[in-house]
């Protein structure tokens, strides 16, 4: 039912023929929404496989003498009490539909402002880095409702 709401509400064409914002995501999303049961089975899963890390890496050892600062982990110990202690927001993405199972898209929209550091070396002025910022996240809205980089721009000057 929410697959064929997406489909539908994606192919009705706006006047300047775009799709709807995020319309890729939603629909890939939506028809991945799992049942309860599959999302029980997949946590129980990922809590196995946990366990299995639990083994491979366990807590260190308490010091024999006593300090006041926090005992020292590997970056795989603090990786794994992480995913353990943040469980529900690791899984978020089978539950919600709008949350993507990466942050690609958050990396990807800042890649250009780190290639432009490094051609550069860096922004001369504050006010030059907040233009650039400007144009880039009107760039990148453009893009995810369909528009090229050139029809924005073509726009910006109507």
């Amino acid at each position: 039912m929410a697959f064929y709401f997406v489909s539908t509400f994606a192919n009705a064409q706006t006047p300047t023929k775009q799709r709807p914002y995020g319309y890729r995501g939603l629909k890939i999303f939506t028809s991945l929404k799992l049942r309860f049961q599959d999302f029980q089975r997949w946590k129980v899963q990922y809590r196995e496989l946990l366990g299995k890390a639990e083994i491979e890496c366990p807590p260190p050892d308490k010091p024999k003498e006593v300090k006041r600062e926090r005992i020292k982990r590997s970056k795989a110990r603090n990786l794994l009490e992480r995913l353990i202690n943040y469980e529900e927001d690791v899984l978020r993405f089978m539950t919600n539909t709008w949350v993507p199972f990466t942050n690609n898209a958050a990396e990807n929209s800042i890649r250009m402002t780190k290639v432009q550091q490094k051609i550069s070396g860096c922004f001369r002025s504050t006010k030059g880095a907040e233009i650039f910022c400007r144009v880039r996240g009107y760039l990148s809205t453009c893009r995810k409702q369909g528009l090229s980089a050139t029809q924005a721009m073509t726009l910006v000057f109507e």
